[in-house]
């Protein structure tokens, strides 16, 4: 532990505790406070959300494909660490946890019932919208945000000479010294409580789905204490394999987690309408494409529905809260690629393998609806989201051993993601780890284990609405710390252009 950086470390377990006791003494308070806090930040700041979001993706896109798009994350001849299978597992894993299992399989059903863009309910334009929305919020615009810190970082490590995969450090060409004085320690701790905000939504969603899941197969009651059981369950795996290290046991658990996602999907296609399926996908994408910039720009002012507040802000904030958190662990995976490869595999890859899940998994959901063969919009207003997604696979053939299967792929997902996110944060607390360095095993497993706090916290004070709030939270001091990687980041470029010109210009005199 002697290179754990203590005053980010205790800053950031402070911030940790001073959220967690407020909702286990008064957690009915707690809920008043958080409902009300949503409201008053997306009612406020959800333009500036939709705007970082065309923001991200043109400046991601504008490196990619312009006169950067070749610089090397690295020395010029540097190797890569992973082949791209590996690569790619890694980042989609540590990048959407079990959140893609529960939201693909639902998230239509909530559009279906109050549809956007003042569609009427159950009509032809409200369900094509409930089908189309999905794939928009988990789409280019989402995996634009991880991409630029994984850049801004990647570049400072494995080119800039940074020594630690921290994000203030990132920021260097801007702030200059004062990364290494308090500016550079706060950005260091909120980036630690973005990460602690941002995953305890995704652990706080996907945990009653498991205990759902588990409580069908063995007839044992879904209760609090099953889902922190499950929690804590989560916590020993991904404590586990953040021990064993990143090549052996994030990688390995990636790829063995893709695979089995992959065949899941695979068997939920055939076995369901297959037609209907791909139909309804490719009326959605088409639907989206043609949409595509009115969607991100769309701030529902005439109606004031709450739509674009209730769900298009929400998963912004969602995804900027874990951007810094991908974003390095991502850097830290990439060293050798280029600037055009880590964007185009991020927005390309990473989109193509969400909207995978939302096309099966959504579409296959949305038939039942359809032709009547499964209540889902009844079970999900009566009985809550879990139950209705466990009635929707337990539909498919082999009911038990599927259900068991999905699962199983949403436990390991989610512990892929809290590895690797252990992994981040317990890196932005240390100092001096180097290219290919990793932090302390102990540093690494408190994280692993003091992630589980938060989410059965908020679970304690209940509904969508607390899980939602506290990735909005965290994720407002980032969106300024964005505009600063970005500005860091076009600097760096430009001056290392420049280097190169003035080189160039010497050996020709």
């Amino acid at each position: 532990m002697n290179r754990v950086d203590w005053p980010v470390f205790a800053a950031s377990a402070a911030c940790l505790l001073a959220v967690i006791l407020p909702m286990a003494v008064g957690p009915a308070t707690s809920a008043l406070v958080m409902d009300s806090t949503y409201q008053w930040l997306a009612g406020h700041l959800g333009p500036a959300f939709l705007w970082a979001g065309v923001a991200t993706l043109g400046f991601v896109l504008y490196l990619a494909f312009g006169r950067y798009g070749q610089v090397v994350l690295g020395p010029d001849r540097a190797t890569r660490e992973f082949d791209n299978l590996s690569w790619f597992s890694m980042l989609f894993c540590a990048g959407i946890a079990s959140g893609l299992l529960y939201w693909g399989v639902i998230e239509w059903a909530y559009y279906y019932q109050a549809p956007p863009h003042g569609a009427a309910v159950g009509s032809p334009e409200g369900i094509q919208w409930s089908a189309t929305y999905g794939l928009f919020h988990w789409g280019f615009t989402a995996w634009s945000f991880y991409a630029l810190p994984t850049l801004a970082v990647a570049y400072a490590c494995h080119r800039g000479g940074e020594s630690s995969y921290r994000l203030s450090h990132a920021c260097r060409p801007i702030l200059g010294s004062r990364v290494d004085q308090w500016p550079g320690r706060a950005i260091d701790v909120f980036f630690i409580v973005g990460i602690l905000g941002g995953t305890s939504t995704s652990l706080g969603l996907a945990t009653p789905l498991i205990a759902e899941g588990i409580s069908w197969l063995t007839h044992i009651p879904s209760s609090f204490g099953l889902k922190v059981f499950i929690i804590l369950g989560c916590a020993v795996i991904f404590a586990t394999s953040v021990y064993i290290g990143l090549a052996q046991g994030i990688r390995i658990l990636s790829n063995a987690n893709l695979v089995l996602a992959l065949a899941m999907l695979l068997f939920i296609l055939i076995s369901g309408d297959t037609l209907f399926i791909i139909k309804m996908s490719t009326s959605a994408v088409g639907q989206l494409l043609q949409n595509f910039i009115m969607m991100n720009l769309w701030t529902d002012p005439v109606l004031e529905t709450g739509f674009v507040e209730n769900w298009t802000v929400f998963y912004w904030s969602w995804w900027v809260a874990y951007a810094p958190f991908v974003g390095l662990f991502v850097a830290r995976i990439s060293r050798g690629r280029t600037v055009r490869e880590v964007v185009v595999g991020m927005l390309l890859a990473g989109t193509a393998g969400c909207w995978i899940f939302f096309m099966v998994l959504g579409n296959y959901a949305l038939s039942l609806e359809l032709t009547d063969s499964l209540p889902v919009i009844e079970i999900l207003e009566n009985e809550g989201a879990p139950t209705a997604i466990v009635a929707v696979i337990t539909t498919l053939p082999f009911a038990a051993p599927t259900l068991g299967a999905f699962c199983i792929v949403a436990l390991l997902y989610l512990a892929t993601t809290f590895d690797s996110a252990a992994y981040t944060i317990a890196a932005s607390a240390s100092h001096d780890l180097g290219a290919t360095g990793e932090p302390d095993r102990i540093h690494r497993i408190f994280w692993a284990l003091g992630m589980a706090a938060l989410p059965i916290a908020l679970m304690s004070v209940g509904g969508l609405r607390t899980l939602q709030t506290a990735s909005l939270v965290a994720s407002v001091p980032l969106l300024m710390i964005g505009v600063l990687l970005a500005a860091s980041l076009l600097r760096s470029l430009r001056q290392e252009e420049h280097r190169g010109e003035a080189e160039s210009d010497r050996c020709n005199q």
